[in-house]
């Protein structure tokens, strides 16, 4: 039997979808009918070929109502194959956390998904459990050697590799251990991330091949013993094992969109306590078979385009040609002080007071040097008063702008967005301008990345912060880039101040060494790195039915 979209489209065979990237059948492994990971001999067969054009989709600082950001890569991938382009589109995996949280699924939405949807945001090849298993390994190898004698003289007494999982659970975030006499170790406090959060994902999607995958699982820093040093995880000779269940997982998953655009899922990094981008392999095997490769960093370009531009990019040698920023009517009323029960009614006014929030993410692109269209995602409720302010605004503020109607036509409702898309990146890429140099002090670089893109006063780090970090930049970890761990819904680390907030500072409750991912990370005032369930979790309204259909994950 044919498998369906969501929106009813019947899915093509996944051999039939890699033939339109040239992708022949026996370099893929199959996962069912719709869906295979690439070969390692055909994708080490492409490095000589040229790079198609990269495509950023971010958004203004998102709201509660989501602003479809997933949807809009989706429609836009769909609408450059409508203008005969050849397209592949690059997203993250979708974890199980939001999944069953308060997001809900993270394939798109409308008539603009990525296909099959309900495998990818549950299940899908094992690549999550896979990543959750390797850093659940590491912590057990870590606690059997302080049990058996501790030859490497771990001190205990500070924080050590932690356990993680891939679920919103508030109750694990602190935790005792090895309780029960003996046998069962030695009690301590504990704790666990959810796997979105784990460096061995940020691992996994900034690796380029095995060999370095296995280097940089050595590398992570465990702990430190009792002279202060580091323990890195090759010392507990556990890089390989953790490889070994990683192997499977650093092949990119190839899927489709509802319309049959070529994509690859693959990684999933959130953007608000990780670095919030695809793998990668992923984007540049993608960009070897693609002449134009559509990929989205997460939540707002504070946020994961930021992380895109100054980490990925810059790691990989990544070079944008464009960023998309998306937009509602609904997202910019609400950061123009419009509460939930109104925010279907007009109110231009309210529109004009929230752009301040778009215009703030427009200018930080630009500022990286990148041409820059906003895409507003039309929504039933948006009025002709309310798409012509923002038309208005954008035009005035030197930003190009087209609405969109994917959600409720597929591609065809981006063939206009395409179209300026693929005029924006005529010619070469721009050289990106980064917030800061590596050259720079820890300390520097986060004062500068949230002075220029949060545009705040200044930091506050706090004592515990500041000496984790003169640890850090004397222990010579200093010439690495910062990820920042900072709430979603502002540019500020206060959930509460909306729109485009000024005269406030960034609190820095702690530092963390990625040294495997090669990062630093910088944890802002209140920021958990395991979220909770909100009130009413999406998993109260998913089951199966009789027939084994999976029902309510959107």
């Amino acid at each position: 039997m044919t498998k369906l979209s969501l929106s009813g489209t019947p899915l093509a065979p996944i051999t039939e979808i890699g033939a339109k990237l040239n992708i022949p059948a026996d370099a893929l492994s199959l996962y069912g009918a719709e869906m295979a990971k690439l070969s390692w001999a055909f994708m080490d067969g492409l490095k000589d070929r040229p790079d198609g054009k990269l495509i950023l989709v971010s958004a203004m600082t998102p709201t509660k109502f989501g602003e479809g950001k997933t949807t809009t890569s989706v429609g836009l991938s769909d609408g450059l194959s409508r203008l005969g382009k050849k397209v592949g589109l690059c997203l993250r995996e979708p974890s199980l956390g939001p999944v069953f949280g308060m997001k809900g699924g993270g394939t798109g939405g409308g008539k603009s998904t990525m296909e099959p949807s309900n495998e990818i945001n549950l299940h899908f090849t094992g690549d999550l459990h896979a990543i959750t298993s390797a850093h659940n390994l590491l912590a057990a190898v870590l606690d059997n050697h302080i049990y058996w004698g501790n030859e490497l003289d771990i001190d205990i007494r500070r924080d050590i590799w932690g356990r993680s999982m891939d679920m919103n659970e508030r109750a694990l975030r602190s935790v005792v251990m090895n309780l029960g006499g003996v046998a069962n170790g030695y009690p301590r406090q504990g704790g666990f991330d959810i796997t979105a959060a784990s460096e061995v994902m940020a691992i996994l999607c900034l690796a380029e091949n095995i060999d370095d995958l296995k280097t940089r699982l050595g590398d992570i820093v465990v702990g430190r013993n009792k002279g202060r040093q580091p323990v890195a995880a090759r010392e507990l000779k556990t890089e390989g094992a953790m490889a070994a269940l990683l192997a499977e997982a650093l092949r990119p998953n190839l899927v489709q969109t509802a319309e049959g655009t070529p994509a690859f899922a693959h990684g999933g990094p959130f953007a608000n306590i990780a670095h919030g981008c695809n793998s990668v392999i992923a984007t540049k095997t993608m960009l070897k078979l693609a002449d134009y490769v559509v990929t989205e960093a997460g939540f707002g370009a504070d946020l994961g385009a930021e992380k895109f531009l100054d980490i990925k990019c810059r790691v990989a040698g990544l070079n944008p040609s464009a960023a998309v920023i998306v937009a509602t009517i609904r997202a910019l009323k609400s950061h123009g002080g419009v509460g939930m029960d109104d925010i279907e009614k007009e109110n231009v006014k309210a529109v004009e007071e929230g752009f301040a929030n778009l215009a703030r993410h427009g200018e930080n692109m630009k500022n990286f040097g990148l041409p820059v269209v906003v895409a507003l995602n039309q929504f039933g409720t948006d009025t002709d008063a309310e798409i012509a302010t923002v038309k208005r605004l954008c035009e005035a503020g030197g930003l190009s702008f087209v609405p969109c109607s994917h959600f409720a036509d597929g591609g065809a409702g981006a063939e206009k967005l395409a179209e300026q898309v693929v005029d924006l990146v005529a010619g070469d890429p721009p050289q990106i301008n980064y917030t800061y140099d590596l050259s720079e002090k820890i300390t520097d670089k986060i004062k500068a990345i949230a002075t220029k893109i949060y545009r705040a006063d200044g930091i506050e780090i706090s004592p515990n912060a500041g000496r984790q970090i003169a640890e850090l930049q004397s222990g010579g970890w200093g010439d690495l880039p910062v990820c920042m761990a900072k709430t979603q819904y502002s540019f500020s680390a206060d959930p509460g101040l909306s729109a485009a907030p000024t005269g406030f500072t960034v609190p820095i409750r702690e530092v963390r060494l990625s040294a495997g991912a090669r990062f630093v990370v910088a944890i802002c005032g209140d920021m958990m790195t395991m979220p909770g369930l909100p009130r009413k979790p999406a998993a109260e309204t998913i089951s199966v039915d009789d027939n084994g259909n999976i029902t309510g994950v959107f």
